[in-house]
C-alpha cells in the first residue's frame, strides 16, 4: 500500500494549509493509500549552517524533526509539502526544514519518489511560493505530480478554504494523480521496468 508524507509548514496546526492537506489525506484514504501529516509546529526551525557534518555522519547536527523525518524517508513513496504564502514565498520554517532535509539525506533516497507542493493564500503570491517549493524536488530526480490547476487554495480561514470548491477539487485531483503514479511505477517495476541508471554527477566549476 502506498504511503505519503504530508508536511504542514504553517505555524497554525488547524489552519488553511491543514484544510488543503486534509482534503488530500481524505482522498488518499478513499483510494486505499495511507498518509501521515507532519506539522512542523510553532517553534523556530534551525536553518542550515553549511557545516557539512551530515556528509560524514549521515545526519544533521541539529537533532530535531529533520532527522526524525530523514530516518523514515524510505517508508514513503511520495512527499507533499504545504505552506501558507508569506510575501510571495513559503514560510521560513518550512524552507529551513527542507534545506536541511534535502542536504542531509543522500540524493538517491529521493530519486524516483513522488513529490508535490501545496500553497494557501488569501489572494496573491501563490504561484511564486509554489515554484519555490518545487525547486527542492526538481534537483533530486523526483517525479513532480501536477493537478488540474496550480496546487493552491484561497481563503483567510479554514472555513473560507472549504468554500473554495475549485481549490479543494484541485487537492483531490492531485491526490488521485499521485496514487495513480505510485501504482504505475510499482506496476512497471513488477513488469521489469527498472529505474534509470544515473551517471555519476559531474559539476562544472569555472576557474580563472
Amino acid at each position: 500500500m502506498s504511503k505519503f508524507l504530508l508536511i504542514n509548514g504553517s505555524p497554525n496546526e488547524k489552519g488553511c494549509t491543514a484544510a488543503a492537506l486534509g482534503e488530500m489525506s481524505a482522498e488518499f484514504e478513499r483510494l486505499g493509500a495511507q498518509s501521515e501529516i507532519l506539522w512542523l509546529g510553532k517553534k523556530p526551525v534551525q536553518d542550515c549552517i553549511a557545516c557539512c557534518k551530515c556528509s560524514e555522519t549521515g545526519r544533521c547536527v541539529f537533532d530535531d524533526d529533520v532527522n526524525r523525518a530523514a530516518a523514515r524517508i524510505d517508508e514513503f513513496v511520495g512527499i507533499v509539502v504545504g505552506s501558507p504564502v508569506y510575501y510571495g514565498g513559503p514560510t521560513g520554517r518550512v524552507t529551513s526544514f527542507l534545506d536541511r532535509l534535502f542536504f542531509s539525506v543522500p540524493a538517491e533516497k529521493f530519486a524516483g519518489k513522488l513529490a508535490a507542493s501545496v500553497v494557501s493564500c488569501r489572494r496573491g503570491g501563490a504561484t511564486s511560493a509554489f515554484e519555490r517549493l518545487n525547486q527542492f524536488y526538481l534537483i533530486e530526480n523526483m517525479v513532480v505530480a501536477g493537478s488540474q490547476y496550480w496546487n493552491q487554495v484561497h481563503g483567510s480561514t479554514p472555513d473560507e478554504v472549504k468554500q473554495d470548491i475549485e481549490g479543494l477539487q484541485t487537492m483531490r485531483t492531485l491526490a488521485k494523480n499521485m496514487v495513480w503514479l505510485a501504482e504505475s511505477i510499482a506496476a512497471g517495476e513488477t513488469s521489469g521496468v527498472c529505474p534509470p541508471d544515473y551517471e555519476q554527477k559531474t559539476f562544472t566549476n569555472f576557474i580563472r
